[in-house]
């Protein structure tokens, strides 16, 4: 799940040496672990829910669908508040409250999955997850201009490296904890087995996640060492990109209902012709809400370099462009890790029932903290030979972990061993990118591209690597997307943050849509499996598109007479 980096554009400034609070540090990484834990752990929770409330792949996307649209309404509604209060809600109660109180928010998320279990309704769950996202939303919010502020503002990347670093162990082990509860670690689970399980292991899950989520706001509440964080500057003006927002909000629920009131629908029920049809409605209503997104932004932005009055952060091109790729980076992020377990389930791919799938869930979610420990090297004054010597190192460590964590819990890792080659050719892209955010962004997108196109035409060992490797390439993206985004846009440089973190909202549209692309596919198809495989395609144009972002951004750039600076920040979503 995310960190962000709001404010790490600002010009440096000859300040004297802050000590770092590592006693408000400490706490505050909590937070980062909690969004990495939940977010990952949904990737085996979605195919539980699937087989217990007998959905197809789409239905079950809509568990991705109610989390990430959360991070987009809170988002908004904290703009919105701004926009029309004139003041950052955030700065006014300061960062340190806004994490207690987006913890406390989650904490009631928690406590609605607890009763939507106890009443068995999967519209019910949908709710509490999108509670517990809105209480991350402002968490993430706050968090990372908080570990920047928490000492010398030259050394405020290592802390939110730090944060990102606890963030990706969280995504890592999070599938693995939410299968042990849900699952166990000894023999395999069949279908079956899932469909006759108690939703007493669900409510025990929550129960404990509930109990964290107030025990980590306790602690901040109760510690001294946590400053109170308060910001008393104004916010900009931009009421025309919030009235853009707004409609197409508007029009993004309009889209949205149809298509989430449909998931009531049993499709056991339904005739082959009847499938097919509501295949094609719901796969209409979704490309419709990715219409509204992809235009809505871009005629703003032509709208705003027309008469950039009111429209704030919105009338650089660098920011609306990069905008759709967080989308698509996001996206593409949580999409392909969250279908992998219905992959994985037919027989060209293993044919491995829920439990047996999760260590290759947790090496996806893995991929990205090996991208991301490795990328963590540039952060640090080290000499070019230690960061080289490092950089090939860590991710080859972080590997060992990986297999390591899997094999503590009880499953058989011997299939991933090969899959150190996906991490070799990575440590060779890093190397050839030396930290450039363009470059970075463009040699990950292309091979993104290329393992997903690999994926699509092959089975087996091979396509499963080539699937997981995606992890690696979205690895290091975030920094890169958000560097090159808000890349001079000076005093807008926070509300550009902003709007790039409301585009979270990829999470809760592109999952779907490559379900539904999948649903397509195998209604028209008589292959198992062909539906859930040719869907990866969908990742490949993400990744295409982030591609195109990374080589377009730099010229417009340059017009500016910004030049392609190194990263700043190697946390990330």
């Amino acid at each position: 799940m995310p960190t962000y980096q709001n404010d790490l554009l600002q010009e440096n400034k000859a300040t004297p040496s802050i000590p770092t609070n590592y006693g408000a540090l400490g706490t505050l990484v909590t937070v980062f672990f909690f969004w990495g834990f939940i977010a990952a752990g949904n990737s085996v929770f979605i195919p539980f829910c699937k087989h217990y409330f007998h959905l197809d792949q789409f239905q079950s996307q809509l568990i991705d669908f109610a989390f990430y649209t959360a991070y987009y309404i809170g988002a908004l509604v904290l703009f919105a508040y701004g926009a029309f209060g004139g003041k950052d809600l955030v700065g006014k109660w300061g960062y340190k409250k806004s994490i207690v109180y987006g913890l406390l928010f989650s904490a009631l998320g928690a406590a609605a999955m607890i009763i939507a279990v106890n009443a068995n309704t999967f519209a019910g769950m949908l709710v509490g997850l999108f509670i517990v996202a809105l209480g991350f939303s402002l968490q993430q919010t706050a968090a990372q201009p908080f570990a920047i502020t928490l000492g010398d503002p030259a050394t405020g990347q290592s802390r939110v490296t730090l944060g990102g670093a606890i963030n990706s162990f969280g995504t890592t082990i999070g599938p693995i904890v939410v299968a042990v509860a849900l699952f166990g670690t000894t023999a395999a689970i069949t279908d079956e087995k899932i469909a006759a399980l108690s939703l007493q292991k669900v409510i025990v899950l929550y129960i404990c996640v509930g109990a964290l989520f107030i025990a980590a706001a306790s602690l901040f509440h109760f510690s001294k060492k946590v400053p109170s964080g308060i910001i008393e500057e104004k916010t900009e003006k931009a009421n025309k990109a919030l009235y853009s927002l707004i409609i197409m909000t508007g029009l993004l629920i309009i889209m949205f209902v149809p298509v989430f009131n449909s998931y009531k629908i049993d499709p056991a029920t339904l005739s082959d012709l009847e499938k097919h049809d509501l295949e094609s409605y719901r796969m209409k209503w979704l490309l419709g809400a990715l219409a509204v997104v992809v235009l809505g932004l871009l005629i703003a932005n032509l709208s705003a370099r027309k008469n950039n009055d009111g429209w704030g952060a919105m009338k650089y091109p660098q920011l609306v462009l990069g905008m759709l790729a967080i989308f698509v980076y996001v996206g593409v992020e949580v999409a392909v890790g969250s279908n992998l377990g219905e992959l994985l389930r037919h027989q060209d791919f293993g044919g491995l029932q829920a439990s047996e799938a999760t260590p290759y869930i947790s090496m996806y979610w893995g991929s990205l903290m090996i991208g991301r420990w490795a990328g963590a090297v540039s952060a640090f004054n080290l000499s070019k030979n230690t960061k080289v010597l490092l950089q090939i190192i860590v991710p080859l460590v972080a590997f060992g972990i990986l297999l390591a964590v899997s094999s503590v819990a009880g499953y058989n890792v011997n299939a991933l061993y090969y899959y150190i080659i996906c991490v070799v050719i990575q440590i060779a892209a890093f190397y050839v990118s030396n930290a450039k955010p363009a470059r970075t962004l463009l040699i990950f997108s292309l091979l993104g591209v290329t393992a997903m196109v690999i994926g699509t035409q092959t089975t087996g060992t091979v396509a499963i690597y080539a699937f997981l490797s995606g992890g690696l390439c979205c690895s290091i993206m975030w920094p890169s997307i958000f560097a090159l985004s808000v890349a001079g846009l000076g005093k807008y440089t926070s509300q550009g943050s902003a709007f790039l973190i409301m585009m979270i909202l990829g999470g809760g549209i592109i999952p779907p849509l490559q379900g539904k692309v999948a649903d397509y596919l195998q209604a028209n198809s008589t292959i198992d499996g062909a539906g859930i495989h040719q869907s990866y395609l969908i990742p490949a144009l993400c990744f295409a598109y982030l591609a195109f972002f990374a080589f377009i951004v730099k010229k417009i750039l340059a017009k500016q007479g910004i030049s392609d600076a190194s990263q700043n920040s190697t946390s990330g979503h």
